[in-house]
């Protein structure tokens, strides 16, 4: 992805925008050849009075950030979603078109966005855009992790310790005897008590069977061990096995139970990558929409700083750089060079 910073400046034209574009273009050449320069298209907008321009100046930077925002929320969900799915970045785009190619060749879209309308209309319009536009991530964004939390919960049942972790795939239907006096238990014992539950089981309680536990399972802090006793004393069995450290874990074998849970995994799997697929393919639309948005926005700004910094008529020159960081301070002195003594060019940065 492009990770060029550019400078949206502005010059007082005194008397023609195509005389200061020459000059500039061969000053940033002379001066600064490695600093890529493009003439930045700002349409004739309506201008009202001078005060509408002033209260309008205080909003722009405001929207500016929040506008800036999305377009960065929306760019690094992006690059999430290509990681987790392993898809190489073709570059992002507006309309088919690479972001830095829009930006510099950047064109007014009068249909969207008609010149007649009032400055603040245009404003009001492109900030409610971008606020549906992230309302809507909100929304797919919370969808798609809300079924990646329901899967990684699974996840961790089934790969986490003993203590919590779903039993069904470890226990087969012949490790459980049930029947009308008879009951097997499923003990989680500490990985080093193991001798202690050998040595103790048959003691917990009364009517225990001899030798009937049965080590089934060790994870690096637990074994699972079976034991079969009478059903009425099983209570009692759990609450002697807790006071001496060991977890009688709740088990009832269900061959159904078991498929369900599998066809339930399959759909979350499935759910996940479909939204993850849509989310994607959105995240790249709606990248493209707000950074239209954003350069449109870009526009009103210069136009309504360059008024109130050079004065009415609008004359001024508009344009688009790509300065190193090295050559940020040879450009800026370039910008003052052809600015008169009186006004000061107006810079912002992308």
């Amino acid at each position: 992805m492009a990770t060029n910073r550019y400078w949206v400046v502005s010059l007082p034209a005194q008397n023609s925008a195509s005389s200061l574009w020459s000059r500039l273009q061969e000053s940033i050449s002379k001066n600064s050849f490695d600093t890529p320069l493009y003439r930045f298209s700002t349409p004739d907008l309506r201008v009202g009075t001078l005060d509408s321009l002033l209260a309008l100046s205080d909003d722009l930077l405001k929207s500016n950030s929040f506008i800036e925002g999305v377009s960065h929320k929306i760019r690094r969900q992006i690059e999430e979603l290509e990681r987790v799915s392993g898809v190489e970045s073709g570059g992002l785009t507006v309309n088919g078109v690479p972001v830095d190619s829009y930006l510099t060749r950047f064109v007014w879209d009068e249909a969207k966005y008609p010149t007649m309308s009032p400055l603040r209309e245009i404003v009001d319009n492109i900030h409610v855009q971008v606020a549906r536009i992230e309302d809507d991530l909100k929304v797919r964004v919370a969808e798609y992790n809300n079924v990646r939390s329901q899967l990684n919960a699974i996840n961790r049942k089934q790969s986490g310790s003993l203590a919590v972790r779903d039993l069904s795939n470890l226990v087969k239907p012949e490790d459980i005897i049930t029947s009308e006096h008879l009951v097997t238990l499923l003990a989680v014992v500490p990985k080093y008590s193991q001798k202690d539950w050998l040595s103790n089981y048959e003691t917990l309680t009364t009517y225990v069977v001899p030798r009937s536990s049965k080590k089934l399972y060790e994870d690096n802090e637990y074994a699972l061990y079976t034991v079969t006793l009478f059903q009425r004393v099983a209570d009692n069995f759990r609450t002697s096995a807790r006071e001496r450290g060991f977890q009688i874990r709740d088990f009832e074998h269900s061959s159904e139970a078991q498929e369900s849970r599998k066809k339930e995994l399959e759909k979350l799997m499935q759910d996940q990558e479909s939204l993850k697929s849509v989310l994607l393919q959105w995240s790249y639309n709606s990248y493209g929409e707000v950074f239209s948005s954003w350069m449109h926005f870009c526009a009103v700004r210069v136009f309504v700083e360059s008024i109130l910094r050079y004065g009415l008529p609008p004359s001024f020159l508009a344009a688009v750089l790509a300065p190193s960081v090295k050559s940020e301070k040879k450009v800026r002195s370039i910008l003052e060079s052809l600015c008169d003594t009186t006004h000061r060019q107006c810079i912002l940065e992308i």
